[in-house]
């Protein structure tokens, strides 16, 4: 069989180009490098064409006449994943989607409590516009300045808000999708109840754009809080935050709208790397948590809500010392403390990197056990350890001995993620719980989900693809 060209066929790059314009298709190497250059530096693409699409019907001809030739389209939102989903591959022969300019809120319906956006809606923008409409959209990540909603949904992304919200997946209520064949799938209903038949949009959110590109969505809306409190709390063990966070969790109940989870030596990373950064006690603690109170009566009722929990915590021994916010100035400084504890790794050294979930009752026996294991395989390894404790999440992060080798540290990648997923499994976790599979854990998740999981998935993607064009070598 004759090898593959490493470089599209001139005559049909013209076809690709037609459809959305010489303007929007971006041939020019220096014009196409920032959509081959993911966060992590880890997947190196290589594309001579990017498609910029500003039309449902723009995007239905390119994967009509993706389909018709065969030619894989990997589609690209804002670019922020961290497993190499959005990435082409280093042939060449791959032509990248991007979202970015289906990008109009549609319709802000306030009766119903929903936003109908296109895929390529910055996160930010679709706060800032409910917040103008007293509503809240309660997704919210570090990266939420230059992530879109359709890759927001097509990995189905997390945040700081799951706890009380849910992930990408619980906020939407609708979808309108383009088929591989270029068919139109119109989900774009506002209905909370709907018992008819299978709910297709869930086999597109989280796919990784594997089934088809997400162009629109209908998101669920929330009333605006009208009190909200934040506080930072300093821990002994993660014992302590457990305890903490079932006491939050009785006395607040759904009024609990974040609980985060931190190691010290993140946050040592923060105050040391990140300009302008202060501590936020007095003391260090071995562990901290960041805690949000919203009410929708009042910003007293959220205050004495707050001010309960954190004195039974100080009553009952788990909590060291605790600072509440006095305004929106100091709360945004304790957000950017957690903000930052992901790129305050990066003049440390070599960081190997893990995204897992364990039930929250189990979080203290992972974190004890994992930090054996790690020790046990690269003596000296730094423990980064941060996340969503509310929703079991934590970023389980190994950053190399101080004075280690990067390179030899490294080297420890895969040996490191066997034995921290291994402790993650035995009790009953995921080793991928908001980042997604994409290219890094594609093959661990076929090495170790049921094999009927696996012939499922591949079945589900043959009879959406089966041109086999969608996003390759990702997911599945």
């Amino acid at each position: 069989m004759d090898a593959q060209p490493d470089v599209l066929d001139p005559s049909l790059v013209e076809r690709f180009v037609a459809i959305v314009g010489e303007r929007y298709a971006l041939r020019d190497p220096v014009d196409i490098a920032p959509h081959l250059v993911e966060p992590r530096g880890l997947w190196a693409g290589r594309s001579s064409l990017v498609l910029r699409p500003g039309s449902i019907e723009e995007v239905s001809r390119i994967l009509r006449l993706a389909s018709e030739t065969g030619t894989p389209i990997v589609p690209q939102g804002g670019n922020t994943g961290l497993v190499g989903g959005q990435m082409p591959d280093g042939t060449g022969r791959e032509v990248v989607l991007s979202t970015s300019r289906l990008n109009r809120i549609r319709e802000i319906d306030l009766s119903s409590n929903t936003a109908t956006v296109e895929a390529g809606v910055v996160l930010q923008v679709l706060q800032e516009e409910a917040a103008k409409n007293g509503r809240l959209f309660p997704l919210a990540l570090a990266s939420q300045g230059s992530c879109q909603i359709g890759g927001n949904l097509s990995s189905n992304a997390g945040g700081v808000g799951a706890l009380a919200y849910g992930v990408a997946r619980d906020l939407c209520l609708g979808l309108e999708v383009v088929l591989p064949t270029g068919e139109i799938f119109d989900d774009l209903r506002k209905l909370k109840k709907d018992n008819t038949g299978y709910d297709l949009k869930d086999l597109f959110i989280g796919a990784e754009g594997t089934l088809g590109v997400i162009t629109a969505a209908v998101m669920k809306l929330y009333p605006m809080p009208r009190g909200r409190e934040l506080a930072w709390v300093g821990l002994g063990s993660p014992v302590d935050a457990l305890r903490l966070f079932e006491l939050a969790n009785e006395k607040a109940g759904t009024a609990l709208t974040m609980f985060e989870l931190m190691e010290r030596t993140p946050l040592d990373f923060v105050l040391k790397h990140v300009p302008g950064s202060m501590a936020p006690l007095s003391e260090s603690h071995p562990w901290n948590a960041m805690l949000e109170i919203s009410s929708g009566r009042s910003a007293e009722d959220a205050r004495l809500l707050m001010e309960d929990i954190l004195g039974a915590g100080f009553e009952a021994g788990w909590v060291a010392d605790a600072v509440i916010a006095q305004n929106e100035t100091q709360a945004l400084q304790l957000r950017r403390l957690r903000e930052d504890m992901s790129d305050s790794q990066r003049p440390e050294g070599g960081s190997i990197k893990h995204d897992i979930s364990v039930p929250v009752a189990a979080i203290p026996e992972f974190i004890a056990r994992a930090g054996k294991v790690v020790e046990e395989l690269v003596p000296g390894s730094r423990v980064v350890c941060f996340g969503h404790m509310g929703d079991g999440n934590l970023h389980y992060n190994v950053t190399q001995p101080v004075g280690a080798s990067k390179e030899e540290f490294l080297a420890h990648y895969r040996a490191m993620n066997d034995a921290v997923h291994a402790v993650v499994r035995s009790l009953g976790g995921s080793f991928s719980a908001e980042h997604g599979i994409g290219q890094m854990k594609r093959a661990e998740l076929i090495a170790t989900q049921p094999a009927i999981t696996t012939d499922l998935m591949r079945r589900i993607r043959q009879v959406f693809d089966p041109a086999g064009i969608m996003n390759p070598g990702k997911v599945i």
